[in-house]
């Protein structure tokens, strides 16, 4: 604690507080941006043969240039919160990051050109951590999972059944769709969307006319309930998504002190600065002479009896 009353910041505080101060600039994030399409351009750009032979040496200079941009924004991430480091590796965007950059550096990735161009275009999928609505849908899918196994589950015995019964019934008129189980599931998966179902129905009612309940009752159930349930399932994540990204930007941030913009930890510190304060005030009152009060008794007791 200073003289003036202050508290003063730790190290840690004022580089967390500088870093911070780039992290949250608006032209941080925008330049962030733009390197990730940068780099989504550079990759395509090398899926032409000729032009990556002809300008090989520049094209690998580029990549350098992206790795120490995006090395540089990771640092600084990482130090805007060096006062409280735990925060950054809760933010999962965060650890993807660090992931994506901390790969480029491994010598078994480096020397794979194969998995280094995977690793390239993973960071394209950083854009969503600058776009709201982007961000949303991914959260929105994440949360749907649950409900997408089940209905993954529920799809497969459904398809199963189909298929077994299309290989009793159809085997040997239509060996082409339903010669074994594996080209059965096939051919009803490819029908779940509604590709060629023209001509299979056609194919089956020049086998047996009894085959058209087969088909629809087939399409109706896979094309349209199970389909609708999963479009139920992918909305509502999506407005619990919506929700959730509402109530963040509805909580209030950090009271902000000074051009440091305090964090809550800085609040806390100088509260028990403050306290430590009014302990060595107490320890001082303590340490005053006790009689002071009885002399004071004493030199005031003969003018009030003068008076009287």
């Amino acid at each position: 604690m200073t003289h003036d009353g202050t508290t003063r910041l730790t190290p840690r505080q004022i580089v967390a507080a500088r870093c911070r101060a780039v992290t949250e600039a608006r032209w941080f994030a925008v330049g962030a941006f733009a390197l990730i399409l940068a780099n989504a351009a550079v990759l395509g750009i090398e899926t032409y043969a000729g032009v990556l032979h002809r300008w090989h040496d520049e094209l690998k200079l580029v990549e350098h240039g992206f790795l120490a941009a995006f090395t540089a924004e990771i640092l600084l991430r990482a130090g805007a919160h060096a006062d409280r480091p735990r925060d950054f590796f809760r933010d999962p965007w965060n650890l993807f990051d660090l992931a994506v950059v901390l790969c480029a550096f491994l010598p078994v990735v480096r020397e794979n050109a194969t998995v280094l161009r995977l690793l390239r275009l993973a960071r394209v999928l950083r854009a969503a951590r600058f776009l709201p609505q982007l961000r949303i849908v991914l959260v929105a899918v994440v949360h749907s999972l649950p409900g997408t196994v089940s209905f993954l589950l529920v799809g497969a015995l459904l398809l199963y059944v189909y298929a077994m019964v299309g290989w009793v019934f159809f085997a040997d008129a239509d060996p082409g769709h339903y010669g074994s189980i594996g080209r059965a599931v096939l051919t009803l998966f490819l029908l779940m969307t509604l590709d060629g179902l023209g001509d299979i129905v056609r194919d089956g009612l020049a086998i047996s006319r009894w085959s058209i309940l087969y088909y629809a009752s087939y399409v109706l159930l896979a094309s349209f309930v199970l389909v609708n349930v999963l479009i139920g399932v992918v909305i509502t994540s999506l407005e619990e998504a919506r929700e959730l990204e509402r109530e963040e930007k509805d909580e209030p941030g950090p009271p902000t002190t000074g051009t440091a913009g305090a964090s809550e930890r800085d609040v806390r510190d100088r509260i028990a600065a403050a306290r430590r304060a009014l302990d060595e005030l107490e320890e001082s009152l303590e340490r005053l002479p006790a009689p002071l009060t009885h002399t004071t008794e004493a030199t005031t007791a003969p003018v009030g009896s003068g008076h009287t």
